[in-house]
């Protein structure tokens, strides 16, 4: 689960697809396509709207998203184009690229992209909502 920073939108995805899955078939992690905030804990918000759906995201560390990612998962979803561009980007070979999918691809949405809730408090539900659905999707897939 990628985003820019790792604090808000890919900690959430953590949280709520880690808590839709058996963790003993399915490792989640996340990351940022910026390393802003390396080892910073995921932003209050996220973590008050994923506690408010009582799953716990707090223990969280913000990290970089790096090539060795591409080795190390199957599928890498990105919030948003923006970052899909980014992890692009880093791709080696044609195999890395075809890991990589937007989020929201996995539902029939109106939208494509999870905003950054970042600068607007009340779009953090909006963005939880947004990816349990596509979460809610790739669990039943799994």
């Amino acid at each position: 689960m990628i985003c820019l920073g790792n604090i808000c939108r890919s900690p959430l995805a953590e949280g709520i697809l880690q808590n839709k899955v058996d963790p003993d078939r399915v490792f989640v992690d996340s990351a940022g396509t910026g390393g802003y905030h390396i080892g910073n804990a995921p932003d209050p918000r996220s973590i008050a709207v994923a506690r408010s759906h009582g799953i716990h995201i707090e223990n969280q560390r913000c990290r970089q998203f790096t090539e060795t990612d591409f080795e190390n998962f199957d599928v890498i979803y990105a919030m948003d184009k923006s970052n899909y561009g980014n992890i692009i980007a880093k791709a080696k070979t044609k195999a890395d690229q075809q890991k990589v999918k937007l989020l929201l691809s996995e539902v029939n949405l109106s939208v494509q992209e999870v905003p950054d809730p970042y600068w607007d408090d009340n779009g953090f539900q909006n963005v939880y909502d947004l990816i349990d659905t596509a979460c809610e999707a790739i669990a039943k897939k799994l």
